[in-house]
């Protein structure tokens, strides 16, 4: 298809012709729903749909997105440069995950126009002349057999360094750990590193983001030299005194989807589940799950509305017993997810690690701050997401179905006293105790 029209001015025959190309084209090849099409004007960059005129309105008045300049999301094929990927045998599936995630980081990141059009031309660039990898998939592979494998970054960099030398030299290959995290880090799967009060008072984000002390027991946000004196040097250099990896699940639940056989899986006890009421096969048969269809009609309607585990405790990162050195990870599990595939480390999320070097206990509450944003707008207004599975867009919801932990982190995730005659959160002021006579515990 012709795409010079798109640089036309709007008010002009050519850009007016083109635009009625454009539908037209968009008629015969891209999928509908309900006779509804992906929008590319700049405002809704095809994250929603409309009919034919909601269209030809958007383009004439606001304009065409420019940098959507192969029509994927309207039945255009996926061409690129490198020769190897014209030939049969090629796959073309995951060209095309390829194309959807880049379509994603458009999207997300359309104010960084740099970081999109880096991305692009990785995916465009063979890592060499006759390769059937590209820069992109290349590195994306090799990071992938990198976690699959264990490997440290010090070992992964040192294979970088061999393979450079092994390919041909005007491979584009990175060389080092940091250079590939450099071109991943555009496709929104990135974590983020947030300073926390070392007393698990605050975070330091929205209007705490600009202090450098606790605004409530004023301790300091930076680690403090033996004699007393601060570390020197600008506010990004100094060391945090205690930081919260935080690791978004929005774009990890957009990548989930993005992928056509697991977005089949997520839907499997909605589509492929034994419904005989004698068993008790997937938590779908469980009382909490009809219930919750029952009090939420609209989200127990739609059978790809995510039902999450949460799942949080201390653990010992040194695997010494001398050591009291307590991180907690916070993991999510996806119970929409086959039952034998939803403990699989594989699907099991890890969305934060609180770090020590003591337990958080009941100030966890702190921490999940973060979380807890993006589920309640899961939950409330919940997002678009493309489903792979079903070729069309839809609004993600999700929801906490359970927790899973002892029973101390079920008093500090809960904020229930789970010490002392009432510590039964389910009798709670008739719980029957009994004391031991001569114990000096209250």
């Amino acid at each position: 298809m012709d795409h010079s029209w798109m640089n036309a001015l709007r008010t002009s025959e050519e850009y007016e012709n083109g635009v009625e190309e454009f539908i037209e084209f968009a008629r015969r090849n891209a999928p509908t729903k309900n006779g509804k099409y992906f929008c590319p004007c700049v405002n809704c960059l095809n994250e929603s749909r409309g009919d034919v005129d909601d269209i030809r309105d958007h383009l004439l008045c606001d304009g065409i997105n420019l940098r959507y300049t192969r029509w994927i999301w309207h039945g255009e094929e996926v061409i690129t440069d490198c020769p190897s990927h014209k030939k049969e045998g090629v796959d073309v599936m995951e060209q095309e995950r390829m194309e959807k995630m880049i379509h994603d980081a458009e999207v997300e990141s359309f104010a960084q126009a740099h970081e999109f059009d880096s991305l692009r031309s990785d995916a465009e660039t063979p890592l060499y002349p006759g390769s059937k990898y590209t820069r992109l998939t290349g590195t994306l592979h090799l990071v992938n057999l990198k976690a699959t494998c264990g490997w440290t970054d010090s070992s992964f960099t040192l294979l970088l360094e061999l393979l450079c030398d092994m390919f041909p030299e005007d491979n584009v290959l990175p060389n080092r750990m940091y250079e590939a995290k450099k071109i991943l880090s555009t496709m929104g799967m990135e974590y983020k590193k947030i300073h926390a009060c070392p007393n698990d008072c605050v975070l330091y984000r929205n209007e705490y983001a600009g202090l450098s002390e606790c605004p409530n027991c004023k301790t300091s946000r930076y680690k403090v030299k033996k004699d007393g004196g601060c570390r020197e040097g600008t506010t990004s250099k100094r060391q945090p005194s205690k930081v919260l990896w935080y690791l978004p699940i929005i774009p990890r639940f957009k990548r989930l989807f993005a992928t056509a056989t697991k977005a089949k899986k997520l839907r499997w006890y909605s589509d492929e589940r034994i419904c005989d009421g004698t068993y008790l096969r997937h938590p779908a048969d469980s009382l909490q799950w009809k219930k919750i269809d029952e009090m939420f009609p609209q989200f127990g309607s739609e059978p790809r509305n995510l039902r999450l585990g949460l799942c949080t405790d201390g653990i010992n990162p040194y695997g010494t017993l001398t050591s009291i050195h307590s991180s907690w990870p916070v993991l999510l599990v996806i119970y929409n997810l086959p039952p034998w595939l939803c403990m699989k480390c594989k699907y099991v999320m890890l969305s934060m690690m609180i770090s020590g070097p003591k337990q958080p206990g009941n100030d966890i509450d702190v921490y999940l701050a973060p979380l807890i944003e993006d589920l309640k707008k899961l939950w409330e207004e919940g997002v678009d997401v493309f489903d792979a599975y079903k070729k069309e867009s839809f609004k993600l919801r999700a929801m906490i179905f359970t927790t899973i932990n002892d029973f101390p982190a079920y008093g500090n995730l809960s904020g229930y006293s789970v010490k002392g005659h009432k510590a039964c959160p389910i009798c709670e002021g008739d719980t029957h105790f009994r004391q031991l006579k001569h114990c000096k515990k209250k």
